[in-house]
């Protein structure tokens, strides 16, 4: 059989009679908007639930040793109390529906860190789309390192453009098990659940995905490339950076099946009508917004300025990567030597309201990515700059469900 990097997993779900309460969304969402978390909180307070096992990164810097702490002990005590049960080994089909989307398709595996690499450039299985922030890895690998489970919010996509392995598992559905059926909170929509026992029929499924005609008709080269990590890229990084250290102390043979050697991440097709690509803004704060957007002008690339006053768009031909590799170098160099903060906004109008709300901001906003040409860029010249673009609206990102093992014992 031919290794792709993806294999089954033995899946861990709660026992528990209020899933919408169970189901947080991805850490990285809202991260310019205290009020949702403040308001989730509320909702799923005396509740089983994932907001208590994940660490929301608004709250990064904010008294984070203490919530770090306390999501280890949250984790245990979950253990202790029997909330989960476990699945036999294999995959969890996922059927999502949003405000945005009627339907988007995923399917509930491993990913083999072995057969990952988040460098810009690189020939691995299972590659990076976005550049790596080294310091964003030591947050997630605190709690990683001491605890026995991973509630993953991970998307991985694959290139599937004939549509022939989730779509066929969803039309499928009626002869699989129904794991869970549920609203999702904060209005992120619904979600389905089934079992897929069939191991072999899907990891070959995938495998014919490496065929060596097909990987040149569709990049030029027999480029062996499986799957492209499309969202939680510094989780996934996280748990290499910690497999990494956990296989120094293992033989050989221990390497082979640990838990920790994997990941749980949704992998979706790419050609799923459910993926689109939305850009991710920059908001500058803390800055003098006529200094600061002055300065703008002058860099070269196609972005739309929003400074307060009537929208201003340049345009001199750059691509997109360009343009934003540009305006994030510009910005780093001003609060170098000027002071302020950037954060990365999803949605036109969520960034308008912001400056709109502080008159020491500047927001920038950038167009949007072909998903088309995502494999094919990464392919040729390795991963796009960092926050270049956002799969859906935050309320579509992937919500923290399912867990699993990645100690023994």
């Amino acid at each position: 059989m031919t290794e792709t990097g993806i294999v089954p997993a033995r899946i861990m779900l709660p026992e528990t009679s209020d899933m919408t309460a169970w189901a947080t969304v991805a850490c990285d969402q809202f991260t310019s908007e205290k009020s949702y978390w403040e308001e989730l909180e509320k909702k799923v307070k005396g509740k089983l639930t994932t907001l208590d096992l994940v660490l929301p990164e608004i709250y990064l810097g904010e008294g984070q040793e203490e919530r770090i702490e306390k999501i280890n002990n949250n984790i245990k005590s979950y253990i202790n109390r029997g909330v989960f049960r476990e699945l036999p080994e294999g995959f969890v089909l996922t059927v999502r529906s949003t405000p945005f989307v009627g339907r988007r398709i995923g399917l509930i595996g491993a990913v083999d860190l072995e057969k990952y690499e988040y460098a810009k450039k690189s020939s691995a299985l299972v590659r990076s789309t976005e550049g790596t922030i080294e310091s964003r890895i030591p947050p997630r690998l605190a709690i990683r390192k001491n605890v026995a489970m991973e509630f993953p919010h991970i998307m991985i996509l694959f290139d599937d453009e004939r549509r022939e392995i989730t779509e066929k598992l969803y039309a499928d559905r009626g002869n699989l098990k129904k794991l869970y059926d549920f609203e999702l909170n904060m209005g992120g929509g619904h979600v389905e659940g089934y079992f897929v026992p069939e191991i072999a029929a899907v990891t070959e499924s995938f495998a014919e995905l490496l065929d060596q005609k097909r990987l040149i008709a569709k990049y030029g080269r027999a480029d062996r490339f499986a799957f492209a990590v499309g969202d939680g890229n510094h989780s996934l990084a996280t748990a290499k950076a910690h497999w990494n250290e956990v296989k120094k102390t293992l033989s050989p043979d221990e390497c082979k099946n640990h838990p920790a050697r994997f990941a749980l991440a949704e992998f979706v097709n790419i050609y799923d009508e459910g993926i689109y690509f939305e850009p991710i803004h920059r908001l500058v704060t803390g800055v003098d917004r006529s200094k600061f957007a002055e300065g703008l002008r002058k860099v070269r690339g196609n972005f739309v300025i929003e400074d307060g006053k009537e929208a201003a768009r340049k345009e001199d031909g750059s691509d997109l990567p360009s343009s934003i590799i540009a305006a994030d170098e510009y910005i780093k160099r001003y609060i170098a030597d000027n002071g302020g903060n950037v954060d990365y906004i999803h949605g036109d109008e969520n960034l308008r309201t912001l400056v709109k709300n502080d008159v020491n901001s500047v927001g920038i906003m950038f167009d949007k990515l072909d998903k088309s040409y995502l494999f094919k860029y990464v392919s040729e010249k390795g991963s796009l700059p960092r926050k270049t673009f956002s799969m859906g609206e935050g309320v579509e990102k992937r919500y923290y469900l399912e867990g699993r093992r990645i100690k023994n014992g």
